[in-house]
């Protein structure tokens, strides 16, 4: 029996984009149209200025992120992954969706973080961001950490802050040894994710992009797909899973 090529995905906004979560941060997203709303978001203004905190929790409230759901695409990883194909997730997503779709959280590497957690900037500690919320709703404008008394964050890359160096080498590291490397709903322009696309075929990886609009990377791809992803990744992903690469 063959045994079944490692397959890693590179996912991007336009993997959730079915859940109903829009594209924040890509280079027509909100935080770039909007200065004041990408304040919110930035490490220097959040630790410097109460009131942007203020702001940011109040956003964080009415966010739809926290109550959206998995979406075919997600389910369909999650699928590849039960048939017995060696899967890693590579994500620059922070809604945890891959997880909630079934995919086991230790093959999930989220570049960007986890919206559905909290950070304390002093002691590191982590909670729940429905914890936090909820000590918002009850009058907390700016709930500090219960351990410290720090500045609580989400457990998300800021506009300012660096990846996490180790969660990056794991990423580096799977994209020079996957066989496969699909990247689904990214433009493949925000570095050094993008360049993970080129690591991988630079290792002989075979690069599949599931993307509407054109990337940089699509001339080095061995199949560039247009269609919906909805429809277009459970299809190709049921095609891994029953042949060889």
């Amino acid at each position: 029996m063959t045994k079944p090529p490692l397959v890693a995905v590179l996912s991007g906004a336009g993997v959730s984009t079915d859940s109903g979560i829009p594209d924040y941060r890509g280079p027509n997203g909100l935080w770039r149209r909007d200065p004041e709303a990408e304040k919110l978001v930035t490490y220097e203004y959040y630790m410097a200025d109460p009131e942007i905190r203020r702001r940011s929790w109040q956003m964080r409230r009415k966010s739809r992120d926290l109550q959206a759901g998995p979406n075919a695409a997600h389910r369909a990883i999650a699928e590849l992954e039960r048939s017995g194909v060696p899967v890693r997730v590579i994500t620059q997503n922070v809604d945890g969706l891959h997880q909630l779709a079934g995919t086991s959280a230790r093959k999930v590497l989220e570049l960007h973080g986890n919206v559905r957690n909290v950070v304390c900037t002093r002691c590191h500690a982590r909670g729940p961001m429905e914890d936090a919320l909820a000590r918002v709703d009850a009058g907390e404008e700016d709930p500090p950490c219960r351990r410290c008394g720090g500045i609580l964050k989400s457990a998300t890359v800021m506009f300012g802050e660096r990846l996490d160096p180790v969660v990056l080498g794991e990423a580096a590291s799977i994209s020079k040894a996957c066989e496969v490397f699909v990247a689904v709903g990214t433009s493949l322009q925000v570095q050094p994710a993008a360049g993970l696309a080129g690591v991988a075929a630079d290792h002989g990886a075979r690069l599949v992009i599931v993307n509407a609009e054109p990337t940089p990377y699509d001339e080095l791809a061995d199949e560039v797909v247009r269609e919906p992803i909805g429809t277009a990744l459970p299809r190709l992903l049921r095609d891994l899973a029953g042949t060889d690469v």
